[in-house]
């Protein structure tokens, strides 16, 4: 261990972290400050990386969970020769910058992930670890080891605060992932004041009852950090928690309390915080000399372990062509086999929730990486795989169900943290009311161009006997209001199956299925080239007349509805529109929407929702056929008479 080298880092972090806030007038001195030291070490000591190609597979991941300390991130990829420049770094927080505000996804070579929303970071971390252990089990040999690398992340308390990281954590406990080794910042400050105020908790008792291995020490001792780490690798089934005490904003005049969390430290401030640690006053953006030689010393040996990779996995390559076939597949989302799609009749009837199952299974029988689960809802949210390896547990790491218990929002962050490690595509699965609980890292997932896929079942009221807190009512508007979310809510099985493959072809966004739980017709299609017509939002089922003079545009089971309903109405011409993803649909050229609405004079829209976002599309607000209001328990056609959501009433809407 080179330790004037580390001093030299931790100082140089410590010099541009501030002075980057201060010329931003904004942003967190107190974490990067506080952990230079373990910036220092891990980067420089610990990790198994190459900053000349932060892309390498077989690198190890680090997920700053904490990332309103961004600084401490920028600061030494800057140092240790990742894509972030000096100027990037002058640069901090300003439109346009590849260091913005919290560490974001796609924009700063050597993130890994977007963090800020405190919690999330280690939740990822848990899907980055779980994805490590499922290629490694499917790749590796007995001869050739291509996959073996360990996962980071580095937490505060408000991290261990938000319920996220508890649900995540747990999991990981019980899943035994050992080559995951999560640091805690242990400062004790919060915005707010000292954590004492709101946070008591004995962590080192609770990530045991987890089932972690808890390890202490100092934030300002590398060489014991570089141990801790060592004997965190040697237990092999349970993650590490390793709890370092610190001072938050070391060296700044008022290091240790919260003043120093999330404000610039002033002129007067940076100017003392460099008479105390040592850095010239009078240069601003100061790097140790030090510290670049350091690292340029490092990086023969790092680029040597990545070319060491390579000739590993060129002879595994060469003696595993099959494998290799699967490798090349899994990382570019390729097909690997060949499922059997399945097909039906006009007139079958079966819930979507159903027809989805019969997708996911030909999807994952198509594609070998495809893998998932449902937070403890398999059963009810058709996700069972019935050709797959099993369940991934401790003992069968090729298990391609995952079982997230009931933990919405870390499923949904985990399979984040999956799909961000590459080389698997994941899928997760709820009641689609309990999106709500997963919605925070939807919204993350989004932002990042995640393709997770979500299996949202029970998609209306026609849940029937579990009420209106199980009902979703305003939830499909919720979902649709993200950017970069792609809603799909397909009215019969036909339908379902076109979802899943819009679903899979996505490449830089989310996708949520909204499917349901009542059996539904398949039903005939008027436009033969509807799979194709579909992909662009929506299609004409029934064309009523070549100028209909009614257009019902309807989501999800209220097409049967509709159909039924146009049969209803007298001296009037219904032409009956799917509309499988609304916003895709708005967004259409003028022509294409035109000749889908067919030019009627009336449009009016049918979904078992809130009409929120359909004033743009129907007639008039009294042309809304929707749910303004929650539901009721009772089943579910009783619970549809109630509410006055019938076919019946529709039809009354349409003869008016």
């Amino acid at each position: 261990m080179n330790e004037k080298g580390i001093v030299a880092v931790a100082k140089s972090v410590r010099s541009l972290s501030m002075d980057a806030i201060q010329k931003a007038n904004s942003g967190h001195p107190g974490l990067p400050m506080g952990c230079a030291e373990l910036a220092a070490t891990l980067y420089g000591e610990i990790l198994k990386h190459n900053p000349k190609n932060s892309k390498w597979v077989d690198r190890d991941r680090f997920v700053l969970s904490a990332g309103h300390g961004s600084m401490l991130l920028y600061s030494i990829l800057h140092l240790s020769g990742y894509k972030v420049t000096m100027d990037d770094i002058k640069n901090f927080r300003q439109v346009g910058s590849k260091c913005p505000g919290h560490p974001e996804y796609g924009v700063t070579d050597g993130v890994e992930n977007t963090s800020g929303p405190l919690g999330q970071g280690v939740a990822m971390s848990v899907g980055m670890a779980i994805a490590e252990s499922m290629l490694a089990s499917r790749f590796n040999t007995a001869k050739h080891t291509i996959v073996d690398h360990y996962t980071y992340s580095l937490v505060g308390e408000g991290c261990l605060q938000e319920g996220v990281a508890s649900e995540a954590c747990s999991l990981a406990g019980h899943l035994k992932l050992g080559k995951l080794i999560v640091f805690y910042d242990e400062n004790k400050i919060s915005i707010d004041g000292s954590t004492d105020i709101t946070f008591t908790d004995d962590i080192a008792k609770r990530f045991e009852a987890y089932g972690w291995q808890i390890l202490k020490g100092d934030m300002y001792n590398p060489a014991q950090i570089i141990s801790l780490v060592e004997e965190a690798k040697k237990c092999t089934d349970k993650p590490s928690l390793i709890m370092l005490k610190s001072v938050i904003g070391k060296g700044a005049p008022n290091e240790g309390t919260a003043d120093v969390h999330g404000a610039p430290l002033g002129v007067e401030g940076v100017k003392k915080a460099k008479e105390t640690l040592g850095l010239p006053v009078d240069k601003d953006f100061y790097v140790v000399p030090e510290a670049y030689t350091y690292f340029e010393e490092k990086q023969p040996l790092w680029q040597k372990a990545e070319k060491d990779w390579e000739a590993e996995f060129a002879a595994w390559a060469k003696e595993n062509p099959e494998l290799k076939k699967q490798w090349d597949a899994f990382f570019a989302d390729k097909p690997t086999g060949q499922g059997t799609k399945p097909t039906y009749a006009v007139g079958d009837k079966l819930a979507t929730r159903d027809g989805s199952g019969k997708a996911l299974n030909y999807m994952a029988d198509t594609y070998g990486n495809l893998v998932g689960g449902s937070a403890d809802l398999m059963g009810p949210n058709k996700t069972k795989l019935k050709n797959d390896d099993g369940i991934y547990t401790p003992e069968n790491r090729k298990g391609r169900t995952i079982e997230f218990g009931i933990r919405e929002f870390a499923m949904s962050a985990i399979c984040a943290g999956i799909r961000l490690h590459g080389g698997l595509r994941p899928f997760c699965a709820t009641f689609m009311v309990f999106s709500d609980y997963l919605r925070p890292s939807l919204r993350v997932a989004a932002l990042m161009g995640v393709n997770t896929i979500y299996v949202l079942t029970h998609d209306s009221i026609y849940v029937g006997e579990d009420g209106p807190t199980h009902q979703p009512i305003e939830t499909a508007a919720v979902l649709r209001a993200i950017p970069n979310v792609q809603f799909l809510r397909p009215g019969d099985a036909e339908e379902t199956l076109v979802a899943w493959e819009m679903a899979m072809e996505s490449k830089d966004h989310p996708v949520c299925l909204a499917l349901t739980r009542q059996g539904i017709p398949v039903y005939a299609k008027a436009d033969k080239e509807w799979q194709t017509t579909a992909r662009q939002g929506a299609y004409v089922v029934a064309e009523g007349a070549a100028t209909p003079d009614i257009t019902v545009l309807a989501t999800g089971s209220e097409v049967a509805m509709a159909l039924d309903a146009a049969k209803m109405v007298s001296g009037k011409t219904v032409r009956v529109v799917s509309v499988l993803d609304r916003n895709l649909f708005e967004r259409q050229p003028k022509e294409f929407k035109d000749k889908i609405i067919g030019g009627a004079k009336r449009v009016v829209t049918a979904e078992a929702g809130i009409s929120m976002g359909w004033e743009g599309l129907a007639t008039s607000r009294e042309d809304i056929f929707s749910i303004d209001r929650f539901g009721e328990s009772g089943p579910a056609n009783k619970v549809a008479e109630y509410l006055g959501f019938t076919a019946a009433k529709l039809a009354d809407l349409l003869n008016k």
